[in-house]
């Protein structure tokens, strides 16, 4: 049994189109990759304490801690808000990430394509 395709569906072009329109989502989701890779995020612990700088590939570039937080005697509150810090630059990385991704999508998930 043959089918046949109508006329008016459209084949080649409906394709053509479909391609071209993924090629414009994987672009500029490349285009907002490199953007929030660049991007410098911050997050502090402690009170400000403790303040960690990660950029959005998610390289620290700084770590910075107030002098009266340096106790000897308590080495893991120091190691405590160092962590809390870092998880939460890395938490609004991602939350950032996700919703870039979100809006270039139109929330589409095409595997292969992003």
């Amino acid at each position: 049994m043959k089918v046949k395709i109508p006329q008016n569906f459209g084949g080649n072009n409906n394709m053509n189109n479909v391609i071209k329109q993924a090629q414009k989502v994987q672009d500029e989701v490349a285009r907002i990759q490199e953007e929030l890779d660049e991007k410098e995020y911050a997050a502090t612990a402690g009170g400000g304490a403790v303040e960690v700088v990660i950029k959005g590939s998610r390289e620290v570039l700084a770590i910075n801690i107030k002098p009266e937080v340096v106790d000897p005697e308590d080495i893991e509150m120091l190691q405590d808000l160092l962590i809390a810090a870092t998880n939460e630059a890395l938490r609004k990385i991602e939350e950032e990430s996700s919703d870039a991704m979100q809006q270039a999508t139109g929330g589409l998930s095409i595997p292969g394509l992003i």
